[in-house]
């Protein structure tokens, strides 16, 4: 499979900012968004299964495996950066469907993807702890499998799936670590004693947080707890659909365009996107 230039050197790239500090990994949903991160500095990005679902006019975890791999090929190759993969089961409840769906996800070029101990489509209910931690190390091997240096992060999902239990949550995120995860994440939490609980039980591997909210909590605090990676989800995502709904809501309900004052030109757009 032909790779984008530089893909070894993403990963490389990738794998060292996991080793100190402290970085925020953004998540455009296409690849206009994810070229404007670029441009900003941000050291690498992260897709997000509901920004583009939404955007696609889908829930979130209704895509197909290979409209996500198609996306994820588009956002590897129109930047410079990493891309980490928000790869949601893996596409697979069966552990060796889910590797065979693995080698696929890393052909797109990706430095890294996540996997989830939940099944498909937002249920509320997580796998069982011994097949979760069997579908780690199941994913550890697909990679390894590759001979490419690709981030693993394991994801539990109790907070964000109706069973936030913090003491679950830490067991299986060390079962995790144990397993072969390089980084581990479990979105939901959202107190300084559960971000530091987390951080401490995985024994020096990276944490991700997720800052999908106004929680009051700057890169600086995060980074004081321990954090090493900050995403923010479908958050941007929902930014630029709350600004379409509500100006959209006015031109349909009140027949009013002050919605559009101020807004970026046309102009600078392409000015931006000229580069």
């Amino acid at each position: 499979m032909p790779h984008h230039s530089g893909t070894a050197q993403k990963r490389a790239a990738f794998a060292k900012l996991h080793q100190s500090g402290c970085f925020v990994i953004p998540n455009p949903w296409n690849i206009g968004t994810a070229r404007c991160l670029e441009d900003m500095g941000f050291k690498a990005i992260a897709s997000t299964s509901s920004g583009h679902a939404h955007a696609d006019g889908l829930p979130d975890g209704a895509q197909s495996l290979d409209t996500v791999l198609a996306h994820l090929r588009d956002l590897a190759q129109s930047v410079s950066i990493p891309l980490n993969a928000d790869f949601e089961n893996g596409f697979a409840d069966d552990p060796e469907e889910m590797q065979a769906n693995i080698v696929r996800c890393i052909e797109t070029g990706v430095a890294g993807l996540s996997i989830e101990d939940a099944p498909q489509g937002g249920e509320h209910r997580l796998y069982e702890f011994e097949h979760a931690v069997a579908r780690v190390k199941a994913a550890r091997s697909a990679i390894d499998s590759t001979g490419q240096q690709v981030m693993l992060t394991a994801r539990t999902e109790g907070f964000i799936r109706g069973a936030p239990d913090i003491d679950e949550t830490i067991r299986r995120l060390k079962a995790f670590a144990d397993a072969g995860a390089d980084c581990l994440y479990s979105p939901g939490i959202k107190t300084q004693d559960h971000i530091e609980a987390t951080v401490q039980a995985v024994g020096g591997r990276a944490v991700n947080f997720l800052n999908g909210n106004s929680l009051g909590f700057s890169v600086d605090d995060l980074a004081r707890m321990g954090v090493r990676r900050i995403s923010v989800g479908g958050a941007l995502a929902r930014v630029a659909m709350d600004a379409f709904l509500c100006v959209s809501q006015q031109i349909a309900g009140e027949g009013k365009f002050d919605g559009f004052a101020g807004l970026v030109s046309n102009a600078e757009l392409n000015q931006r996107f000229r580069q």
